[in-house]
């Protein structure tokens, strides 16, 4: 199974990780989240699979984070939401495997993911 990669070309971080994972001959479904946004249920099987706190996989000093009422003390499921309805929100960027995920911040950090497997 190819892993998944959530992916803004206007993101260097997103760019870097990418050339890191193709630099390796990774096999991979390059999906523009922002054209694409994953629903609540993808968001939460991504946590799940992250296995960090939700508050980590969200961009807080993104304006819509502020503007949506959010805080780092926001819940779970508001957290969620606002994710799947502003996809600016998701940290980026992200590769998702069959058992386990990893964000690339920095963009090494998707590199375990492929160690690992």
């Amino acid at each position: 199974m190819a892993l998944e990669f959530w992916h803004n070309p206007r993101c260097s971080k997103s760019r870097a990780a990418l050339a890191l994972l193709e630099e390796r001959g990774v096999a991979l479904n390059l999906r523009r989240y922002l054209d694409t946004p994953p629903d609540q249920e993808e968001l939460r099987a991504l946590a799940a699979k992250l296995g960090r706190p939700v508050i980590e996989m969200v961009r807080v000093k993104e304006a819509g984070f502020k503007a949506a009422g959010l805080t780092r003390e926001s819940g779970e499921d508001a957290l969620f939401a606002a994710m799947a309805a502003d996809p600016k929100l998701i940290e980026r960027p992200v590769l998702i495997g069959q058992e386990r995920a990893a964000i690339g911040r920095p963009p090494e950090a998707v590199l375990a993911l492929i160690e690992d497997d």
